[in-house]
Parts: structure tokens; sequence; C-alpha cells
């Protein structure tokens, strides 16, 4: 009797958190692990490697040196589609496959909301590849500003106020008086302005903490206009709208942060969906698809306090990937799964390396102490998807500076 094929698709925080559970259990399966690239990236430090604070190596480390040979067939392709009724994924160089369960765990895009010349001219911020290219171009804007003397060559405008725009926002101001150096460029004549649709910045956290934390940013010399929803791009223009007037802001560098969404593969796929993200049932499979697990970015688990999906967050993708692993288990043993549930530990949000705001298990920290804080929820992370080792490697350990 030949062995039942698992097929992983992704390898972020929730595919390789299924992947390393699956591996660590006594069944008679075979795993096939498919991931456009041959590393595993740590997607809530992409801020750094944007803002030029680290290279790429430092927040990503060898998907071999977590997947075991006997037990796991490792592809790097980019996925096509997922044909769900036939079982089968169609990979771009290595044809199709077959699976009798799959675990889809794709990640994130960026989401442009349909606003024109987002696509065209926002720089996203969503991987590896386009974090470096983020840091890539800030870098050439200031090498044109010495040869031609325009200050929009100065201006960065970041698009929305979440996690990731405060946090890239907040290591950029650290990181600009070595940029400012390197390049020979007047600090007095950079602005960085943060755009935002919403009428409150950080609204997951208490007004004390958000407050505390933009007005870090504010005395760094961060401009935010707060309320005007941005109505298009230009090569070197920000158009918002203020108070139902139209206004911009020239900026040679724009930043587009302001959501995601889970991958195209999901729509491409016909599941049933909102961007991309599908309302799974309490065992994590796809409605009518009990074979099909989809966790991680691709995912919407309600929230039953706020009636909402939960946020799509590192937290919630790993418990995810080993409730994937111990219902795909209970399937295969013919016992009963268990429903995912889901409680927050808390959220911390960096402003740099030793200032951050975040809520922990419903105390609120500020300052060093939630920096200190950040360190540890990305260690444990890193120990849940690549173990001891790579945490001994790649884990911060920089508490006290």
């Amino acid at each position: 009797m030949s062995k039942t094929n698992v097929v992983i698709l992704g390898a972020g925080y929730a595919g390789l958190r299924a992947l390393r559970s699956l591996q660590s259990k006594r069944l008679d399966i075979d795993i096939t692990l498919v991931n456009k690239n041959e590393y595993h990236y740590e997607a809530t430090y992409l801020h750094e490697v944007a803002s030029g604070a680290h290279a790429a190596e430092r927040i990503s480390y060898p998907i071999k040196d977590v997947v075991t040979p006997k037990r796991t067939n490792f592809i790097q392709d980019t996925v096509v589609v997922v044909n769900k009724d036939e079982k089968t994924v169609e990979l771009e160089k290595n044809g199709t496959i077959s699976f009798d369960y799959l675990i889809l765990a794709l990640g994130f895009e960026s989401e442009s909301f349909g606003i024109k010349g987002v696509d065209e001219f926002g720089l996203p911020m969503v991987d590896i590849e386009t974090s470096k290219a983020v840091d890539e171009h800030l870098r050439k804007q200031f090498e044109k500003y010495n040869e031609t003397k325009d200050e929009s060559y100065l201006s960065i405008v970041v698009c929305g106020a979440g996690f990731t725009s405060i946090e890239y926002i907040g290591e950029l101001t650290l990181q600009m008086p070595k940029l400012v150096k390197q390049y020979n460029v007047p600090a007095e004549k950079i602005q960085i302005t943060c755009i935002e649709a919403m009428s409150n910045l950080l609204p997951m956290f208490d007004k004390e903490l958000s407050d505390y934390g933009i007005e870090i940013l504010k005395k760094r010399g961060v401009k935010f206009f707060v309320g005007t929803p941005i109505k298009e791009l230009t090569a070197d223009t920000v158009i918002y709208e203020e108070a139902g007037e139209l206004k911009s802001v020239k900026a040679k560098t724009i930043v587009w942060t302001t959501g995601v969404r889970g991958s195209s593969i999901v729509e491409r796929s016909g599941f049933e969906q909102r961007r991309n993200r599908v309302m799974v049932e309490n065992d994590l499979t796809a409605p009518g698809y009990p074979e099909i697990f989809i966790i991680g970015d691709c995912s919407a688990v309600m929230d039953s306090k706020t009636n909402r999906p939960f946020p799509p967050t590192a937290q919630i993708a790993l418990k995810q990937g080993v409730s994937a692993a111990n219902n795909l288990e209970a399937k295969l043993k013919g016992t009963a799964i268990k429903p995912f549930t889901f409680t927050s530990l808390g959220t911390v949000c960096s402003i740099g390396n030793t200032e951050a705001i975040g809520e922990v298990m419903g105390r609120n920290l500020k300052g060093y102490p939630a920096s200190v804080m950040k360190k540890i929820i990305g260690d444990r992370s890193l120990m849940m998807t690549g173990g001891v080792g790579i945490t001994a490697k790649k884990g911060r350990f920089d508490f006290f500076r």
C-alpha cells in the first residue's frame, strides 16, 4: 500500500511550522514542500532590510536546514494553480504533482485597493526582494540629489500607517544619519511623510501607547497626515484628499504599505475568497474540501469577540501550522479533530532596535522593555520554525543595547 502523499505549499511561518510538526510525527506519509525560494525569511523583520539596517541574510535561513530528507522532498518552484477537484498542483518548472492532502500556506501580496498608479510607482515591501529594492531605490535617489540638487530626491512618503509602515519608519529614522554621511546629503532637507486614510494611528493599541510611539517618530522629524485617503500615485507625487480637497506631496521614494491580501493563487484556483483569504472550517480546511488545509495569510478565522477575522500575524500562522498538522494526523488515524482556537498573547510594534510599544498578556509595555519583548517574540518564532540551531545562529540576543 502506497504512502499518503502530503503536499505543503509555502515555507513561511505557517508552512514551515506545519512541516516541522509533521516531520516529528510517526505517520506513514510522504511530504513534499514547495516554495519559490530556497530560503525562509522572517516577514516580521522585512522593515530592517528595507531600511538598510540589516542584510537579507540576517533575517533568513536555508529551507534545507529544517527539511528531513528521509521524510520530505523539497521542490524550489513557483505554484501556478491548485486543481482542487483533481487533487493536483501545477508548478512553473516541475509540471504537475498530486496530493492526498494539501496544506496551502502561500503567504501574502501587496494590496493596491485599485488606486491609480500604485502598481507602477509604489514600492511594496512584501518579501526579501521587494524590501531590498526599497533600500536600493532610496540610495539611488540620494545619489541623484547630489547630481540635481532637486529636493524631491530627499523626500520619502510612506503610504499607510499600519505595523509595517511604523516599523519601517522607526528603523529608517535611525539609519538616516548613516545615509546622510555616506551620500553627503543635507540632513535638514530630508523629509519623511506618512499618509494614512484612517483617522487614528495604531488603533490596535490604547491611546497612551500609540501616542507614545507616534510622538517619538514626530520628534525624529516624521510628518503624519491622518484621515487623508490616497487617491493617486505618479512617478514623483502622492495625491491625497484632505477635508474634501485634493492635495499632494512630492517624493521620489514612495513606499506602499497600506495593506496586504492573500496569494493570488487562491482566487486563480477557484476557492471562495475575499481578498484572497478563505473563511476556513473549524479544522482549518477549505469549505467542501476536507483534504485541503488553508493556513497563514490565505486563511480567515473569525474572532467571536470582534465578529471580524483575526489579523494575519506570525503568531496565528504558527499556531495554525501545528493545528493543521494535528488535524491531518487525526484524519489519517480516524480520530476526532480539534477545532482551531486562537487567543492572542499580545502585540509589539518596534520603533527601532531599542524602542517599541506593545500589549503582552494584558500588560502595556513601551520603550526599552517593549523592544526586549519584541526580540523574545522573534526568537520564539525562530525556534518554532527553525529549531535550536537556527535560533542560535539567527536569534536576537542583543537585549542590552
